[in-house]
């Protein structure tokens, strides 16, 4: 069943080849689709294009639907293009000549659309949410190991004193900026297109302010062309955000692949969650870590293919956007599986004690040094030339009592400040 069908059928070819695999994803977009559609039709009636009967009918058939795309093994049959088929359908072939009004005022175009904002606006809340919990779970971690020194490297050189407190509320407080990303794609998804109908609107005098309520929209997206744009630009400002935070996730578990290392040895995990070798019997491989940096990483070609696809499209649909919607599912889909599976990871971290008490890390201490000899009155470029002077020639001797104080330093990391920058940034979407 199409909603455009004509009585002409269509080669199974073609029809195989434009469906796509749109069946699959409209699973997530179902109970959007329902919920928009409860909304149309209170519109219809309070706009007097059915009775009030009518309404408690489709309202009735509407509620039956959403129970059943709630379950596990829900599936839109091949006989249905795609889950807006399906739910006219259902409402038809139970109800009658009703179901045949649900359509009334809207086309496929915004009704589709209409879901992905919905889906959009919801599972970029959620991950806020989960983000929040990540974050929250890094500060205390850099909390618990705060008084844990590490080196600090540049160029992948020993540079200067870290900690692992430093380092890990280092990624916390780069999540409140991803979470601050992650809020702007939810204000431009928390719009309503519905109305719009096939991009210019129609003759029907609708109320689409109401529809906005009932759908617990933000705002309406008022002008029609400019809500029918929305479809391809909301994929891809959501998936950039969602890349964004994958780029983060990807470096910090890139950075647990070096430290745990042996050549490094910062950090070790259980052997429960590292992998063997078919022929090394001692290999214990950071597979788990390796696998978040890699797909977190591709997230970030997902917007680009998204921008590819919908480059220089001229206004209004084109069938070009129906690739944009696995793109934007998958993405969602990946990013919660990367969070998941490294919260419960990380959570087990074993920093490594007295790392800096190896003669390898002296030089660590290098610039602390040279900064007791600037405390002692010597101008810092003279105090810098008999540092490296004393560095060249072997009489260097590193000065390991110097104590780090100013915010954002490992003796005062403001773990309070940062926690107060995730609040805001949750709640606030900005600081």
């Amino acid at each position: 069943m199409k909603l455009w069908e004509k009585g002409i059928a269509t080669e199974a070819a073609i029809e195989a080849f434009t469906v796509g695999n749109d069946r699959d994803y409209d699973r997530y977009l179902a109970k959007y689709d329902i919920k928009a559609s409860a909304a149309h039709a209170k519109m219809l009636a309070g706009c007097k294009f059915i009775t009030d009967a009518e309404l408690d009918t489709l309202l009735l058939g509407l509620d039956r639907l959403a129970e059943k795309v709630s379950e596990p093994d829900f599936e839109i049959e091949e006989q249905f293009e795609d889950i807006h088929s399906y739910i006219e359908f259902f409402l038809t072939q139970t109800y009658g000549e009703v179901g045949k009004k649900i359509h009334t005022a809207r086309s496929r175009n915004d009704q589709v659309l209409t879901a992905i904002q919905l889906y959009t606006t919801d599972q970029l809340n959620l991950l806020i949410d989960r983000t929040a919990n990540f974050a929250e779970l890094l500060l205390t971690l850099a909390d618990q190991y705060k008084e844990v020194l590490m080196p600090g490297y540049t160029h992948l050189q020993v540079a200067m004193p870290s900690s692992f407190g430093l380092w890990l509320s280092a990624y916390s407080e780069t999540l409140c900026d991803d979470i601050i990303a992650l809020k702007a794609a939810a204000v431009v998804a928390d719009q309503n297109p519905l109305g719009s109908a096939a991009g210019y609107g129609s003759n029907f005098d609708i109320d689409r302010e109401l529809t906005t309520e009932l759908m617990g929209f933000a705002t309406l997206k008022v002008n029609a062309i400019s809500a029918q744009m929305l479809r391809g630009r909301i994929e891809r400002i959501a998936t950039g955000a969602i890349a964004q935070l994958g780029a983060t996730l990807a470096k910090l578990a890139g950075d647990i692949c070096l430290y745990m290392g042996q050549d490094y040895g910062f950090l070790k995990f259980s052997d429960q969650i590292t992998t063997g070798s078919s022929i090394m019997p001692h290999k214990k491989n950071p597979d788990v870590f390796e696998l978040i940096r890699a797909k977190g990483n591709a997230l970030s070609g997902v917007p680009v293919q998204i921008a590819t696809l919908v480059a220089n499209l001229p206004t209004g649909y084109h069938r070009d956007l129906q690739l944009t919607k696995p793109l934007l599912i998958d993405s969602f889909l990946e990013i919660e599986t990367l969070l998941s599976i490294f919260a419960p990871t990380i959570e087990t971290i074993q920093p490594t004690a007295n790392l800096l008490n190896q003669d390898k890390y002296a030089y660590v201490w290098s610039v602390d040094t040279l900064n007791a000899m600037v405390s002692s009155g010597l101008p810092f470029r003279d105090a810098y030339k008999q540092m490296a002077e004393s560095i060249a020639n072997g009489t260097y001797v590193p000065d390991r009592s110097a104590q780090h104080t100013h915010l954002g330093s490992i003796g005062n990391l403001g773990l309070d400040k940062i926690r107060h920058k995730l609040q805001m940034a949750v709640s606030k979407g900005h600081y």
